[in-house]
């Protein structure tokens, strides 16, 4: 790969990998899909994933393909938890998602950095935020207990507001699922709050959030509401 000069931008420097990116989405469209279109095709391959009959793939081709560049255009920031894989849950194949994965589906610098990465250079256009049924993370949070660690804490620290949300509304059970539905909401919320970047692509239509719930007992993804 060519070095940057030491005089290159850092916008040059960071979409200089992307120069010769052709490739498309799996699925190509007669004219760019909206985000609505993006979304139905996702629920689409969560059909084909609860029901055990994912799409054939030819990866051979499609890896070839993909050695030229990316143009993913949807955006994943979900949990770590090994039972919750995007591509696997939306049926997608290699490039067609850029998957950020935190535990609790929460953004630090490095994430956030991840996810502006990916809307400015690939020009995603959805980012979806997909908590999960039976969520560690938020567990944990709901305990009350302090982490071990301070890494661990720092994970934490970003599920509480979620719990102090619905405190006193539920308990046990019930109280984790509202917990675990308020805590997507809370990572929207702390992305446009700390990324200027993305906020004022959602404001220019340039970029959908949608917030999601996976459930892991049903293979299912719902779409939760604003």
């Amino acid at each position: 790969m060519k070095r940057p000069s030491q005089n290159s931008s850092f916008r040059e420097t960071f979409a200089m990998p992307l120069k010769e990116r052709t490739p498309a989405p799996e699925r190509e469209m007669s004219s760019a899909p909206n985000p609505d279109e993006i979304w139905a095709d996702l629920m689409e391959g969560n059909r084909r994933f609860q029901a055990g009959n994912p799409a054939p793939r030819e990866f051979v081709r499609r890896r070839a393909e993909l050695a030229r560049g990316q143009r993913p255009q949807v955006v994943v920031l979900a949990c770590s938890d090994s039972r919750v894989s995007p591509s696997l849950i939306f049926d997608k194949n290699l490039g067609d998602l850029f998957v950020v994965r935190t535990a609790g589906n929460v953004a630090d610098a490095v994430a956030l950095g991840s996810i502006e990465y990916a809307v400015e250079f690939l020009h995603s256009k959805v980012l979806v935020i997909l908590g999960h049924e039976n969520c560690g993370a938020v567990a944990a949070a709901a305990s009350g207990q302090k982490a071990p660690t301070k890494n661990l804490e720092s994970i934490i620290a970003r599920v509480r507001p979620a719990i102090e949300r619905v405190y006193g509304t539920a308990q046990g059970d019930e109280l984790l699922r509202l917990a675990e539905k308020a805590n997507v909401h809370q990572s929207a919320a702390a992305l446009l709050a700390e990324s200027r970047l993305l906020g004022e692509k959602v404001a220019s239509g340039d970029l959908t959030i949608i917030k999601a719930l996976y459930y892991l007992s049903t293979g299912s993804v719902v779409r939760l509401p604003e």
